[in-house]
């Protein structure tokens, strides 16, 4: 396949956009989603037209999307720009994975594009933790398919949610704790994040794999994934943070 394509990713934070050329993904520009809609209308707009510039064609558009009112923005722009509308991940390309969740429509695409990848390029079973706004925990069954997932707050929504509902804890900048008892009260936020998440995954890695009976890969991915790596005691066989468009590219040469 020789064909440009260009991938985005609108997550809760950001909208991420990459581009394939000869089979390799590039990462392009990431662009807060929180920005008001003419900045970011204005941001996209800038991105694609530098993408348009640097790699002369782009003969596909996909997006896959977990915010509905920037998917319509995104598809107007793209449709206008490319001359042609995007294929959108969950509509008009689906991803080839069973859905065993009891409601399939409410698993975001973006989960199951990353069970995908995962069995795909890891194999099965395997759960992907993502670091993101929410931290979701993404099983793959023994037999491939996705058998569903976790979802716990994240590390930037529960240190926001600890300052600005306590009247003395201060809002903490988000690094690596030097101990796991702290001295200062921004050591000991950090600390109970950060050791906490870690003791969270590693007890939920355990109960999964019990559960499947077979010994899961664990691919981390999303903005905390290499900080939070060394709070956890179980192995990490794969950090990816290109997991989600090589889903969109798998996903894509499957319908070929």
């Amino acid at each position: 396949m020789k064909k440009n394509l260009l991938l985005v990713d609108i997550g809760n934070t950001s909208a991420a956009i990459a581009i394939v050329k000869k089979n390799k993904i590039v990462l392009h520009a990431s662009i807060e989603t929180r920005l008001s809609k003419p900045l970011f209308k204005k941001t996209f707009l800038t991105a694609i037209t530098k993408a348009k510039k640097k790699y002369k064609k782009l003969d596909q558009s996909i997006v896959c999307s977990v915010v509905p009112k920037m998917s319509i923005l995104v598809t107007a722009i793209l449709k206008k720009e490319l001359c042609q509308a995007p294929l959108i991940v969950g509509k008009s390309l689906k991803v080839p994975i069973k859905n065993c969740y009891q409601r399939p429509r409410q698993v975001g695409q973006d989960r199951l594009i990353c069970g995908y990848a995962a069995r795909e390029l890891y194999g099965c079973p395997a759960i992907v933790i993502d670091l993101g706004t929410a931290i979701t925990v993404d099983i793959v069954s023994c037999q491939g398919g996705y058998r569903g997932g976790i979802i716990v707050p994240g590390i930037h929504l529960t240190a926001q949610s600890l300052f600005r509902n306590t009247a003395l804890l201060p809002n903490v900048k988000i690094a690596r704790p030097k101990s796991l008892i702290g001295r200062t009260t921004n050591e000991s936020i950090l600390s109970g994040i950060f050791h906490g998440y870690g003791a969270l995954l590693d007890g939920l890695i355990l109960r999964i794999s019990k559960e499947l009976k077979k010994k899961p890969r664990i691919i981390l991915t999303g903005g905390h994934a290499k900080l939070m790596k060394k709070f956890l005691h179980k192995k990490v066989d794969a950090i990816d943070d290109k997991i989600v468009f090589k889903g969109m590219l798998l996903t894509f040469r499957s319908k070929l």
